[in-house]
């Protein structure tokens, strides 16, 4: 409804899901912290009904990358005025309007990410890339998206103005044996690394010396299990050191 002067700022407004989405990622743990720094994942957006019709889609094939905007369903009904991101170590906290915080007032996500197709042979079915978003995750709105107006290349971007540097990932022995025996093999790999490049463990321990700790990250059908150890060179990297494939009850 429109805002005229006389009506409340204070008002509350109903968001209806108009889809949902299923990813790579079972989980939150792993979420890459940003679209498209994960390029092979794949999701699917459904649309429900009543929007579900190939007419609220038409025109869409055109355009190679969309907005959406979500809810992070997951995240606590709270927020916080101050937010530690991850980027500045977990350690300096700076204004929630000021970060990409999941702890929002609406608890509202935007990402950009990789139009492959449309189906509409029963329903309404979009299948992208690249999204950051766990499975399950609702959907409010989907918008093209426009480079020529969206892009600037020579906007400021505060505490985060490039994307955050990769660490080396590695695959045990018996990890490659598991992937060999995967139908799907080898968009795994990629998968795996692409995630793990962007180090998902928190980032207070991310400072601390390697040690046999052992983390657990779900992606696709698989449990990845990892370590961080040092390299010849003392730098952290992360080892793949199990793949188990997940069975469904």
């Amino acid at each position: 409804m429109p805002i005229s002067p006389t009506s409340d700022p204070q008002a509350s407004y109903a968001l209806t899901p108009i889809g949902v989405v299923t990813s790579d990622y079972p989980d939150k743990f792993g979420v890459p912290r940003q679209p498209g720094l994960a390029p092979t994942a794949s999701a699917t957006l459904t649309l429900l009904p009543p929007f579900d019709d190939p007419l609220a889609v038409r025109g869409l094939d055109a355009f190679s990358h969309l907005w959406v905007s979500f809810v992070f369903h997951q995240s606590p009904e709270r927020w916080t005025p101050l937010v530690r991101p991850p980027r500045l170590g977990g350690n300096k906290k700076i204004g929630v309007f000021a970060s990409r915080s999941t702890h929002r007032p609406n608890r509202l996500g935007l990402s950009l990410v990789e139009l492959e197709g449309v189906d509409c042979t029963n329903g309404v079915r979009l299948h992208l890339r690249g999204a950051d978003v766990v499975s399950g995750t609702p959907v409010v709105d989907i918008k093209p998206y426009l480079p020529w107006a969206e892009a600037h290349p020579n906007a400021v971007a505060g505490f985060a103005p490039e994307a955050p540097s990769a660490i080396t990932v590695r695959f045990a022995t018996t990890a490659v044996a598991a992937l060999n025996r995967h139908p799907d093999g080898a968009t795994l790999v990629r998968l795996i690394e692409e995630v793990l490049r962007q180090d998902p463990r928190p980032a207070y321990q991310r400072d601390k010396a390697p040690s046999d700790r052992r983390y657990g990250v779900r992606l696709k059908d698989v449990d990845v299990r990892f370590e961080a150890r040092s390299d010849t060179a003392g730098a952290t990297e992360l080892c793949v050191v199990a793949i188990e494939r997940v069975r469904e009850a």
